[in-house]
């Protein structure tokens, strides 16, 4: 007999959820971490270094996560590195979220303007108190609307970890479709779950962007 969706499914779909939920949250504070590592490194002024950050972007925008994903897992394996798929996909995700954050990121640092930092120099400030005090608070403000836009993106985007047998919510999701053969029903509920999940974060990019461009016409 075929069994029907209903409270241990659904508590199935939750657990995976719960899994989605946590990748997302790792992946976020790793990658804002080395993401801004990215971001001071790109703006440094050396220009060794920033081609050398460069690259390394160009690398992680410029190939399918899918793919680094399908690397990191298996590709470290065979170097005898054997990673469990949570751990695998964590690092994945955080290297991935790294090289757009600190895009995101550079481009707001850039944009303070300029004379705030000549200002700050002429009176002997060093480069840390600068970034520090000055800086990084204005442009953490600028690149929050985007910041915001990458979190709902990498929230979707932890889909592509079942690639390597992690069961998150998309992923918990076919299993149940496949067992219950109600494809409809039961993806219906995850992309209910998916939009609760996203729907307030992309809402919120959205007022806080709204502010911005207040404050800027001001």
């Amino acid at each position: 007999m075929t069994p029907q969706f209903g409270l241990p499914e659904f508590g199935f779909l939750l657990r995976g959820l719960q899994w989605t939920v946590l990748l997302t949250l790792v992946a976020f504070v790793g990658g804002c971490t080395a993401g801004l590592i990215v971001a001071l490194l790109r703006t440094c002024g050396r220009t060794t270094v920033e081609w050398m950050v460069r690259i390394y972007i160009g690398i992680f925008q410029g190939t399918p996560l899918l793919l680094q994903l399908f690397v990191v897992y298996y590709g470290l394996a065979l170097l005898g590195l054997k990673l469990s798929a949570f751990v695998a996909v964590a690092i994945g995700f955080t290297v991935n979220a790294s090289a757009f954050l600190g895009e995101i990121w550079r481009g707001a640092i850039q944009a303070v303007p300029r004379g705030q930092t000549e200002a700050a120099m002429a009176l002997g400030l060093h480069y840390s108190s600068r970034m520090r005090d000055i800086v990084l608070p204005q442009a953490i403000r600028i690149a929050l609307p985007a910041t915001i836009g990458y979190l709902v993106q990498l929230i979707k985007g932890t889909s592509l970890a079942a690639i390597v047998g992690f069961i998150e919510l998309a992923r918990a999701g076919q299993i149940i479709s496949n067992q219950t053969y109600q494809p409809l029903l039961v993806f219906g509920v995850v992309g209910a779950m998916y939009f609760i999940l996203c729907w307030p974060l992309s809402w919120w990019g959205s007022r806080v962007e709204a502010r911005l461009a207040l404050a800027g016409q001001r």
